[in-house]
């Protein structure tokens, strides 16, 4: 039973893993990528529906995401969606795509964006050591119910704190990729 902890355990922390990268995904860094347009919704026929399943979303140069929808009556409902979301980009409407050209990051937006980096894998790091807690506070209930011994309870404590020393590594790494990125010209 305690290795099911250790499992819940390595379970939760990849899942908090691929939330950061999803979070950071949404990061504008002054490189076009196609998750930059994932949470805008346009309001379709009464319903807010994300951009990604309006049409499709690529990225044809580095600094430029095209949007094309299925639905053409549809262009004017995302560019307006655009325009009012925290992106910062005035869209081009061609009649039949919508171009996003980003601009050079400035080095105080770069900055910025290196604090809201640097928060975000905080967040990620607290959720991972809430998780560690959670499965030691699990397992000296275990220990005290005398279901494990004083020795299991040690060696499954250092498990758990190998495995969330691993996670932590991999989100500092996953950081300063993130860092290096934004602060390239």
């Amino acid at each position: 039973m305690p290795q099911n902890l250790i499992k819940d355990l390595k379970t939760r922390s990849e899942k908090t893993l691929e939330v950061l990268k999803g979070n950071l995904l949404g990061i504008r860094t002054g490189r076009a990528h196609p998750a930059l347009v994932d949470e805008i919704k346009v309001d379709y026929f009464g319903t807010p529906t994300p951009v990604k399943n309006m049409g499709s979303v690529n990225v044809p140069e580095p600094r430029q995401i095209v949007i094309t929808p299925w639905d053409k009556s549809a262009i004017k409902a995302i560019e307006k969606a655009i325009q009012s979301s925290p992106l910062g980009i005035t869209p081009q409407n061609d009649g039949e795509s919508i171009r996003l050209n980003l601009p050079e990051l400035t080095q105080q937006r770069r900055v910025e964006l290196t604090k809201i980096v640097n928060k975000t894998a905080e967040d990620a790091r607290v959720a991972i050591r809430n998780v560690r807690r959670d499965i030691l506070e699990a397992l000296k209930k275990m220990e005290k119910d005398s279901k494990i011994t004083e020795d299991d309870l040690k060696k499954f404590q250092k498990q758990a704190q190998d495995e969330t020393d691993a996670s932590i590594k991999r989100i500092d790494a996953i950081l300063a990729d993130k860092e290096k990125e934004i602060m390239e010209k």
